[in-house]
């Protein structure tokens, strides 16, 4: 498997501002030249995707096709067991054109009612593809408790009501250091750079 290498441009295909940091700042250390989709003005391609995998690989694919370097994009969401996955690979669609997370996450709150499994799961997948095709994917899965009301100001999208397994915290409250150490998009990092990266 090739490797990404220090010095080397690399597109992140994402036009969220969140995603963007917590992509960039864990490629930092790697010594690689990150550009954003959003910046580059690149259209954001629809994701018709089944799957984190497809959605994830078909961003990043429309992003190295329309700049002929090696593209990286993150597909994530929440799945909640109680509502059977949902809203999964649509959680951004939870929160409308104007991707009002509020919004989304009353909706998850109502959809749960008094039930009593309040587990969620943060799913990311990563994806790189090159110019010449090859593609590889790595995906990390974050168990945590669904709190209400929401807490906290940090982070974005359902932070403020992801309480993950072993905290008291929920993602909002937490410190985005030690979030972006122990993240779903972190153990999905955490594959990609055992594979692709090498220090710079």
């Amino acid at each position: 498997m090739r490797k990404l290498k220090a010095g080397e441009k690399l597109v992140l295909a994402t036009h969220n501002a969140g995603k963007y940091r917590e992509n960039a700042d864990l490629l930092a250390p790697y010594g690689l030249e990150v550009l954003s989709a959003g910046d580059l003005g690149l259209p954001e391609p629809e994701e018709t995707g089944a799957t984190y995998t497809e959605n994830a690989v078909l961003k990043a694919r429309a992003a190295c096709e329309a700049t002929g370097l090696a593209a990286i994009a993150d597909d994530s969401g929440l799945d909640v067991p109680a509502l059977g996955g949902q809203p999964g690979i649509y959680t951004a669609r939870w929160a409308g054109p104007e991707r009002d997370f509020m919004l989304a996450m009353e909706r998850v709150q109502q959809e749960l009612g008094e039930a009593t499994d309040r587990r969620g799961f943060f799913v990311c997948n990563l994806s790189v593809v090159w110019p010449d095709g090859e593609t590889v994917s790595f995906e990390g899965r974050l168990e945590g408790t669904l709190v209400w009301p929401p807490r906290g100001d940090r982070g974005f999208g359902f932070d403020p009501m992801f309480q993950p397994k072993g905290f008291d915290v929920t993602f909002a409250e937490m410190d985005p250091e030690k979030k972006h150490a122990m993240s779903h998009r972190a153990l999905a990092f955490a594959q990609l750079s055992k594979a692709l990266l090498d220090a710079a």
